[in-house]
């Protein structure tokens, strides 16, 4: 299973995209990201990482803990968080989304878990996709754990259904090997169309099932922009390195982009096609590596009694 194949795949590319978050695609054209960099947008030290990761190691701690998904105890992890700072490199948090934020203070003012997530068009950022990759690795999870889990802070359909897209790829991935990117990409978009069949929401998505990119790519933190930043990256690239790098210098939602575009490239390439220079900047890479670790073992344990 191998846990830490997208896990830090996913660090190694938001700690990649935090120092040029928001930088244009223009800018980056110029000047593009080669390597590690740090300071930049966030003042950050080389190999910081964001919410995206932090919000996954909330998500995953919360499972450990609880030995399976409860609600209530993931948004109990997410306020730690954003209150208290835990889970995070440097003990401070310097990125919230809007959406995360106001879906995390109704659930402090007394919002049900599973109601705390905004459901308007838009509440459709990014904020719930960057944290769901760890879904993908419990045997048998369903879609409507997937949309529940999207539901604490992004609760439209329209985030929904692009998070049950992202694990069922990651899925995909994790169970089917020697298919390419692009068959697995396809795989799992000819089973989102078929659950989601009557929803109108589907026709969101349809550049991702069409494989068409002619209008170009839109790397901000519109969810849809994500994932076809991140299909098309995956799509044009053979490497790790390559895949993410490209997510980072479309510009825009850098650190999100890159994250999830490295879950992804991660669990398809393998740990050991990451940069070793890059995994040896993150910071705490030593918990995160152990905090995988535990992980993988609850997987394997709920694997068995599945």
């Amino acid at each position: 299973m191998k846990v830490k194949d997208g896990i830090i795949g996913f660090v190694v590319g938001d700690a990649l995209g935090v120092p040029v978050e928001f930088h244009s695609r223009n800018e980056l054209r110029m000047e593009p990201v080669v390597d590690m960099r740090e300071y930049g947008t966030y003042n950050q030290p080389k190999g910081t990482w964001s919410d995206d990761s932090s919000m996954t190691i909330a998500t995953m701690t919360s499972i450990i803990n609880k030995k399976g998904i409860d609600y209530t105890d993931i948004m109990d992890e997410f306020i730690k968080w954003m209150d208290n700072a835990e889970h995070t490199p440097h003990d401070e948090v310097f990125d919230i989304g809007s959406t995360t934020s106001r879906g995390l203070n109704r659930y402090k003012e007394g919002c049900d878990a599973l109601k705390s997530g905004g459901t308007s068009t838009h509440d459709n950022g990014n904020g719930s996709l960057m944290r769901v990759l760890p879904l993908a690795y419990i045997e048998g999870i369903d879609y409507e754990t997937i949309e529940n889990v999207s539901a604490l802070t992004h609760g439209h359909e329209r985030s929904k259904i692009a998070c049950v897209l992202y694990v069922e790829i990651a899925k995909s991935m994790l169970s089917n090997e020697g298919l390419s990117i692009a068959e697995h990409i396809e795989n799992s978009n000819e089973k989102i169309m078929d659950y989601y069949k009557d929803c109108e929401e589907l026709d969101y998505f349809y550049r991702i099932f069409e494989n068409d990119y002619s209008e170009g790519i839109r790397s901000g933190g519109y969810v849809i922009d994500t994932l076809e930043t991140v299909t098309y990256c995956l799509k044009n690239t053979d490497n790790y390195k390559d895949a993410v790098l490209k997510a980072v210098n479309f510009g825009g939602d850098t650190d999100t982009n890159a994250a999830i575009c490295g879950g992804l490239a991660g669990i398809y390439y393998g740990y050991d096609s990451i940069p070793v220079d890059w995994i040896n900047e993150i910071v705490k890479i030593d918990e995160l590596l152990a905090l995988c670790e535990k992980y993988e073992a609850f997987c394997d344990e709920s694997q068995q009694n599945h």
